[in-house]
């Protein structure tokens, strides 16, 4: 019988897998499931994932070399999501393992996020909100118009891309930049900041983009423009961004993402006057998370079949295969 670890804690397994997943695994072989609250890692998933044929991993369970090296049947390491950064995947390839990542099913939700984004920090329609609710009556406030603006996109990957879409079927101008991309007309980085009313940053992570977004970079930026993060907190020096806020160069700031554990956002920033938050949840519709998951199974009945699967980020240094 192949054998199934399911990384995902209970809330995690009912927000980031879902049920028609969970049968579809169920269907390949057994399955162990994580019940504790906290993230499984380390030496508790090491012992949790004892002869185990694969391990489909939440984010929040990284794959240092150590479980590479002391799970000698485990053939195939897969993760529901696009972020591998936490896997050791050079480790994973001198022992023979398979590491697999998903496709991003979440474009269509994280870029209306950020249209909402944009809408409620124009309009301050949190702000209006929070006061009612604190039993204030708010001061009607000028507003603004997304029609006619400019919207500067970093980074035209498939959300860059879905945003750039829908920023032009406002009626907004769109700047780009992404200086891997070649076929698009771009704006450079410095007239994008300054003459962007918001500014989205969609780069990848790396250590090329850490900090994009730093003190030189808020400096640029338009007097009373917004800035938007739903991509990673890597890209954002948060000091310079506080210090942007405080100094009155920012009208307000709208994130998704920050420094704090699992990508969310920091608390100090999130309960800023100035900011609007939500804690890492763009992607967070059923059907980009049913996009993910299923993926994960498609995979899984590959390697069961011998087969790398599409989003094998190693198939070349594969050894260890099912034993049926």
């Amino acid at each position: 019988m192949v054998r199934i670890l399911l990384t995902h804690s209970p809330e995690a397994l009912a927000l980031y897998y879902g049920e028609r997943a969970l049968k579809g695994l169920h269907e390949l072989g057994e399955v162990r499931l994580h019940e504790g609250r906290e993230p499984l890692q380390g030496e508790q998933l090491i012992r949790a994932a004892e002869n185990c044929d694969m391990i489909i991993s939440y984010r929040q369970s990284p794959a240092p070399a150590e479980i590479f090296e002391r799970l000698p049947k485990l053939v195939a390491f897969l993760r529901c999501a696009i972020d591998i950064r936490n896997i050791d995947v050079a480790a994973a390839s001198k022992a023979g393992v398979l590491v697999t990542q998903a496709s991003a099913g979440f474009v269509t939700a994280v870029a209306e996020m950020v249209l909402g984004f944009m809408v409620d920090l124009s309009r301050g329609i949190t702000r209006s909100t929070m006061d009612y609710r604190g039993g204030r009556v708010p001061k009607a406030a000028m507003g603004r118009e997304l029609r006619g603006s400019t919207l500067g996109v970093i980074g035209y990957g498939a959300i860059g891309r879905e945003v750039s879409r829908m920023g032009r079927a406002l009626g907004m101008r769109v700047l780009l930049n992404d200086p891997y991309v070649k076929d698009i007309q771009q704006a450079s980085f410095d007239e994008l900041l300054e003459q962007s009313d918001y500014v989205v940053p969609l780069a990848v992570a790396t250590a090329e983009t850490e900090n994009l977004m730093n003190a030189a970079a808020f400096a640029k930026m338009k007097q009373g423009a917004f800035f938007i993060n739903v991509s990673r907190g890597n890209l954002v020096d948060e000091r310079s961004l506080e210090a942007a806020l405080d100094a009155g160069r920012l009208a307000g700031c709208a994130l998704d993402v920050g420094r704090a554990p699992d990508q969310m956002p920091t608390p100090r920033l999130a309960g800023r006057p100035d900011v609007i938050a939500t804690p890492h949840a763009a992607g967070l519709t059923p059907a980009a998370i049913e996009h993910q998951s299923l993926e994960t199974v498609a995979q899984a009945g590959e390697i069961l079949e011998g087969r790398a699967p599409k989003g094998a980020v190693n198939a070349e240094h594969w050894r260890r295969k099912v034993k049926r």
